[in-house]
């Protein structure tokens, strides 16, 4: 499944067309394997609850941004340029109900950051 986020408090509201990854499978393979993100796209890991999410880079070759968003929609925080092929676990500190995937670099380059809204349409 496919879905937008919107950055409704960053300049211009930029648009990412997302993957969804909702199901177990899904979320735990994730972006391993692949060597292309284009650009304006990424994946969302979405969840019910809002709890600690950690995140690795297990077989991802993939720079990636990761924004970590609460159930309201707010970045709770962002972990920038996380280094690809990488099993250290990546977390912020807050509880989450989503992961955002984007190609590293996304968020600076498009003035998001934590505290901002996203709208999610799946």
């Amino acid at each position: 499944p496919h879905g937008y986020v919107t950055f409704v408090d960053a300049p211009g509201k930029p648009r990412a067309a997302v993957e969804l990854a909702l199901s177990p499978a899904s979320r735990e393979r994730g972006l391993m394997y692949r060597m292309h993100l284009p650009d304006d796209q990424g994946m969302l890991f979405s969840w019910n609850n809002d709890q600690i999410r950690r995140f690795w880079m297990h077989n991802t070759c993939i720079p990636l941004d990761m924004l970590f968003i609460a159930r309201d929609g707010t970045i709770a925080g962002i972990l920038e340029q996380v280094p690809t092929l990488n099993d250290d676990e990546r977390s912020i500190p807050c509880p989450v109900a989503h992961v955002l995937e984007l190609n590293a670099g996304w968020a600076r380059s498009h003035s998001v950051k934590a505290g901002q809204k996203v709208k999610i349409e799946p």
